[in-house]
């Protein structure tokens, strides 16, 4: 383990090795000890021998207890993470879901570990939608996340981007790929759509504005660069820059899935990235005006500056951070074959953690009878069994120890359709999560015993099918409680004597 400098505090960064983590990393280093949060063993090894005062820890942020280790030590935290690509072979969820689970966990072990503040990145949010529901998934993921951080006794600051300007940034290299290989361009009206882009730097300078700073404690900041432009206005100034004259031409149409295509080809990025971005870009996002926002703007790096620092000398986008390795991370995934599936859930009112994971042990043999059973012994552990064979499917332990309030959790150990020589161990969970509001369902780290090829179109769909069978059967649950909660609050009609 690589010494920590004396006199020096530590700040933790979830998502370290990204595109505006690397550049925190560079402009901390020289007055803070670091933690480098990897879910990457390839770059967890890779980094290991880094110098003096920066520490990499392998961490997997589906696992709570390795993110409260991560966080051992640590001052502040900065969480920086998003998981719009796959981290298991299959991944059974939607993005807003996955983030909400990550960002839950993270703020449990940083109360736990006693952080003194957390900051985090969030996205800038259109006014003209007034109902968060209402919100694109990306954007509704990252305000989501944002009130979660925010719900536990850590303080925590929240700067809300557009779009950020940099050297391996995911955006700008969509645009500079358009820019190349597109010399006529048809714009839809989306295009027109205006935000305030910032650069990278301006971004870090925010950053570290607020880190340790009291006054900025829980509160949040809309950030951004010193021009309000179109997404046009931005291609064309990017085309000025890159020396390339590139004819755009508008057309009154919004076609969004037409969008995603066109991006996905000519841009270069994979649809998991592509269509998140797109779904959110349609929208107005002006930066409100705030006392941060100013103090940036007193020194504030124009558009075309930051891209200037963000491509080579031929003009083409600098790769991101991640790139070098990415293969290397995939083969791992791939080699694991392990699934996560996640899926969020209705709530009953008055209903708990340990109210859904009993009602799930209660409800599943009914949804499968009468092929299946359940057996749940005194001490929690749970067989599912098909009738005619006596075969057990599944086996869950509850593990009481890693169970604390808002969170129940079961490990596989055993059943026919889970391979114990795995060294992951799988596990079930259910856990209350945004303030009670709703309840996760997620399978972590399951290897099945099945081959994968019959596994996805067998047991992956069937336990898909599984888990909307029983949200379908909470959300009638919540339904009738609250018709009863209803009916029992209503004011009794009393008659007057003649």
């Amino acid at each position: 383990m690589p010494s920590r400098l004396a006199d020096r505090p530590t700040v933790a960064i979830a998502g370290a090795t990204g595109f505006v983590g690397t550049a925190v990393r560079s402009a901390l280093a020289g007055d803070y000890n670091l933690i480098g949060l990897t879910r990457s063993p390839v770059r967890a090894r890779a980094y290991s021998s880094s110098r003096p005062g920066v520490e990499w820890r392998h961490c997997d942020l589906f696992d709570p207890y390795e993110v409260q280790q991560g966080l051992e030590g640590a001052d502040y935290a900065i969480y920086l993470v998003h998981s719009m690509l796959p981290s298991s072979r299959l991944t059974q969820a939607q993005v807003v879901d996955l983030d909400l689970l990550l960002a839950d966990n993270f703020a449990r072990a940083a109360e736990a570990q006693g952080v003194r503040q957390i900051l985090y990145v969030g996205g800038l949010l259109p006014e003209e939608i007034d109902d968060p529901d209402q919100l694109p998934r990306r954007l509704r993921s990252r305000r989501e996340v944002e009130q979660t951080l925010g719900s536990g006794s850590v303080p925590t600051t929240t700067l809300r981007a557009g779009l950020i300007v940099g050297p391996g940034g995911t955006w700008l290299e969509l645009l500079l790929n358009l820019i190349h290989r597109l010399p006529v361009m048809v714009l839809p009206a989306w295009t027109q759509a205006s935000t305030q882009p910032i650069a990278i730097d301006d971004m870090v300078r925010g950053l570290l504005h607020c880190l340790g700073n009291p006054t900025t404690y829980d509160q949040v900041y809309d950030v951004g660069g010193p021009e309000q432009m179109t997404y046009r206005e931005m291609l064309q100034e990017a085309s000025q820059e890159l020396g390339l004259t590139r004819r755009m031409m508008t057309v009154p149409v919004e076609s969004p899935l037409l969008s995603k295509l066109w991006v996905n080809v000519f841009g270069g990025a994979p649809w998991e990235l592509v269509s998140p971005i797109i779904d959110s870009l349609r929208y107005q996002a002006e930066v409100r005006p705030n006392p941060l926002q100013e103090w940036l703007l007193e020194d504030a790096t124009p558009f075309r500056t930051a891209i200037r620092k963000a491509v080579g000398p031929r003009g083409n986008p600098l790769p991101n951070p991640r790139s070098d390795l990415r293969d290397q991370e995939d083969d791992v995934i791939q080699s694991a074959s392990l699934a996560r599936s996640v899926q969020r859930l209705p709530l009953p009112p008055g209903y708990t953690a340990t109210d859904i994971a009993n009602e799930y042990m209660r409800w599943l043999p009914r949804f499968g009878w009468p092929l299946l059973k359940c057996e749940v012994s005194d001490s929690r552990v749970a067989r599912f069994i098909v009738r005619p064979l006596g075969l057990t499917l599944l086996e869950l332990s509850f593990a009481a120890d890693r169970s604390p309030s808002g969170r129940q959790l079961f490990y596989v150990t055993g059943g026919f359709l889970a391979d114990m020589s795995n060294r992951h161990t799988g596990r079930l969970e259910f856990r209350t999560a945004l303030n009670g509001e709703s309840v996760i369902a997620a399978v972590h780290d399951f290897a099945p015993t099945l081959p994968w090829y019959i596994y996805n179109s067998t047991q992956a769909l069937a336990h898909l099918l599984v888990m909307n069978g029983f949200g379908r059967h909470l959300a009638s649950v919540k339904k009738r409680a609250e018709e009863d909660e209803a009916q029992t609050s209503e004011p009794s009609l009393e008659t007057s004597p003649a």
